[in-house]
């Protein structure tokens, strides 16, 4: 039985599915190696505990988290909500839907709502197809989620999709939150073990532990593989002030000696950034952090602000080395500009990692060998190679199924699996072999291990951690390893 509270207040469970973060038939060790906060639910309980509710976060992917969806039922139903939150991305939706439907099983009167880019991207004929779910919330989902929590009348609350007798509606849009600054910080607090059981990725910091942060919302760039569901075009963001304050808030109340700061755009706003590492520099928070930027809102003056600010390691997204895939699917951004851009990062002192994207339509294997060769020529101190995955939402979405072969299964669409294989490339397991071979070149090429092995006292809390738990990270190693005898069968069948 669900107790009262007192009255308009709920208690409300925000539940982060675990999902499926690995490779099919291998033990998922993703919240071993790299353990992220659910920033969005978190600043979501932030809103509802300024209400008045009594909020818990869930977090199946959290320590001490059962794996198997009846025990993280029983775990759910034993806060006794009122009300149950998920916030899912497309590989986790179906966990969300599973968990939905055994709390409802067993609590029929128990409001369950999903959020998230998967429920913002297919709206109303995803709620159709799911009646264990009460409600989607589209795009940002902390003033809707206030709404339904205080009772308001479904049919009034916009950003809603709710079922209203055998139809599905979706109210009008929900205005975006202009101010950000208004925002409560992420409730941290509610996040079982936070922050010493989530863990940045290794090597990516020299102090502990770490924490992540949010700053802006928003983006005004359309790369065909991006979803914008959730915030949309157009680019809003939280003052210098404010992050300053949020920086303070992690590292006096939890301890927190590094950020990784996840926006796509953080220095897009130059003032902003200037403002907030004249902060830092004059008033030191003893804390590092990583951003991410993009080509051509990164000048050399920023750049030495950054790394007098604290700031250890910067992002820049690549995708791909190819003239014509770079034009098709990242425009605006050259060659020779990231190459300009690599090296002013490194020469103002701070750490260059490229992001890339292995499978987009018009990849072949001449476009691969082209990008593996650009990454080694730039002499990055990092870089992550992410299995294209075609999301509902993004620019390319509609005509996917024309660019080659699409196996959407939702539960491997998570970026760690080739569920869409290019016309210009033979199979899944050719283009497999190909990543395979590529990440190993990269972080075995001499001039990387050199960079690195200069570093290794830097990050002996990495290498720490990384002997702890060997035979998870060996394991993972070996995924990246190709198999011989494959290899032998696919060059014989002349793939």
């Amino acid at each position: 039985m669900i107790d009262s509270l007192p009255t308009g207040k709920k208690r409300i469970a925000l539940v982060h599915p675990r999902g499926f973060n690995w490779f099919p038939g291998k033990r998922d060790i993703t919240d071993i190696a790299n353990r992220m906060v659910p920033q969005g639910l978190l600043s979501i309980a932030a809103y509802l505990i300024r209400d008045g509710h009594e909020v818990f976060v869930y977090d199946c992917l959290g320590p001490g988290a059962p794996a198997g969806i009846d025990r993280q039922i029983a775990d759910i139903l034993r806060i006794r909500p009122h009300l149950v939150g998920f916030s899912a991305t497309t590989s986790s939706f179906p966990d969300a839907a599973d968990l939905a439907a055994g709390i409802k099983k067993r609590h029929s009167g128990i409001v369950t709502v999903c959020g998230g880019v998967h429920a913002s991207a297919l709206r109303e004929k995803l709620l159709a197809a799911y009646p264990a779910v009460d409600f989607l919330v589209a795009g940002e989902g902390e003033v809707t989620m206030s709404e339904l929590a205080a009772g308001a009348d479904p049919a009034g609350i916009a950003g809603l999709i709710r079922r209203q007798d055998e139809e599905v509606i979706a109210n009008p849009p929900r205005n975006h939150i202009a101010d950000l600054d208004s925002l409560p910080f992420p409730a941290y607090e509610t996040l079982r073990g936070f922050p010493k059981h989530y863990h940045l990725p290794l090597f990516s910091y020299i102090q502990t532990p770490g924490a992540t942060m949010i700053t802006s919302r928003g983006c005004m760039f359309s790369c065909s593989y991006c979803d914008r569901s959730v915030f949309q075009k157009g680019y809003r963001f939280n003052s210098a002030a404010y992050i300053y304050e949020h920086m303070k808030y992690l590292r006096d109340q939890f301890g927190a000696r590094h950020v990784n700061i996840y926006d796509d755009l953080f220095t897009a706003n130059r003032r902003r950034i200037v403002e907030l590492c004249q902060t830092l520099a004059s008033r030191p928070l003893g804390m590092n952090f990583n951003c991410a930027v993009r080509v051509g809102f990164t000048d050399d003056d920023l750049l030495a602000m950054l790394k007098d600010a604290g700031c250890l390691m910067v992002s820049l997204g690549i995708e791909s080395a190819d003239p014509e895939m770079l034009a098709r699917h990242k425009s605006g951004v050259s060659l020779a500009e990231v190459k300009d851009t690599v090296r002013r990062i490194q020469k103002a002192g701070l750490r260059a990692k490229g992001l890339f994207m292995m499978g987009l339509p018009g990849e072949t294997e001449d476009s691969v060998k082209r990008t593996s060769d650009f990454i080694v020529s730039l002499g990055l101190d990092d870089m992550n190679m992410a299995k294209f995955t075609p999301f509902p939402g993004a620019p390319l979405w509609p005509s996917i199924r024309e660019e080659g072969t699409f196996n959407e299964d939702w539960r491997l669409m998570n970026c760690l699996n080739f569920v869409f294989v290019p016309k210009g490339i033979a199979s899944a397991q050719r283009l497999d072999l190909l990543y395979n071979e590529h990440v190993k070149r990269f972080y075995s090429d001499p001039a990387w291990r050199r960079r690195f092995r200069g570093r290794l006292w830097q990050h002996r809390k990495s290498l720490w951690y990384l002997l702890r738990h060997l035979p998870s990270f060996w394991a993972a190693k070996n995924q990246f390893e190709p198999d011989l005898e494959s290899n032998r069968t696919i060059h014989a069948k002349g793939f």
